[in-house]
């Protein structure tokens, strides 16, 4: 009985969660109309954009510093050193940038704002607004949903300019490869394609943060403890959720990217 209660509770969660978001979304042509709806979005673009740039410019640049020094001996031992900017580079736009990049928004930003939106929720600020005649989730969930959809590309080339230029300090600087040939092989292997695939997947990250976060903000138990839950909750969900994501949306775009160009060696 304690499986089958659970396996209910699992998927009325899943189907809760998929109604608010199917909302949340039905909202967005409405809400891009409207000058008062932009009023309520700048503010969080402010906190999930301006306030992220420190954490996304030092992970990213550090990030670059580890790969960098990883890959030199074996790109050494092979005599390709003058390649490792093909390998940093690479991985950095189009795997562990926006990678990264969605696991610190979630870090940061989706804590605050199942923080927020639970506090909320637990002084009945949300139900204030139900009996106003005033929608929630057009009011509160909706603006940080855009903005973490239209932050969270932004932030993911900031975490790969850091990231790049780590890697080139690393080898340039540390290891004595010439700039020239590291800046030209790298220009020879990333190609746009690359940088579109991983800006394609941060946002899907972020629409799958912000809509997560909120959603945990809504539906969190009273009291401080379960403020505390949601937030973690959140967390470890998006967590879960980006990784998954990732797996399925790269996937896809090789087999467009297969489909279109043809498998490239």
């Amino acid at each position: 009985s304690a499986i089958g209660a659970q396996t209910i509770h699992s998927v009325s969660t899943f189907g809760r969660f998929w109604r608010f978001a199917g909302k949340t979304i039905s909202f967005l042509p409405a809400t891009s109309m409207r000058r008062k709806d932009w009023s309520r979005l700048m503010p969080q673009l402010y906190r999930v954009g301006v306030r992220s740039v420190p954490v996304m410019l030092i992970t990213g640049m550090f990030v670059g510093f580890v790969l960098a020094a990883q890959a030199v001996a074996q790109l050494r031992a092979a005599g390709l050193e003058e390649r490792m900017g093909v390998l940093v580079n690479l991985s950095l736009v189009a795997e562990l940038g926006p990678v990264l990049a969605g696991i610190m928004l979630a870090g940061r930003v989706g804590g605050a704002l199942t923080a927020e939106l639970g506090t909320m929720n637990v002084t009945e600020q949300i139900d204030a607004l139900r009996v106003m005649g005033a929608d929630p989730i057009r009011n509160l969930v909706v603006p940080r949903f855009v903005a973490c959809i239209i932050l969270a590309p932004i932030l993911t080339l900031y975490c790969d300019a850091a990231g790049a230029l780590g890697g080139w300090f690393v080898a340039v600087f540390l290891e004595s490869i010439p700039s020239e040939p590291y800046a030209f092989y790298t220009a020879d292997a990333v190609e746009a394609w690359d940088v579109f695939a991983g800006l394609f997947k941060s946002i899907v990250f972020g629409g799958f943060i912000g809509l997560i976060s909120c959603y945990k903000g809504f539906h969190c138990r009273a009291g401080a403890e379960g403020v505390g839950r949601a937030c973690t909750s959140a967390f470890v969900t998006s967590f879960i959720v980006i990784l998954i994501a990732d797996f399925f949306v790269l996937r896809a775009l090789q087999d467009i990217y297969n489909a279109v160009w043809g498998f490239k060696p």
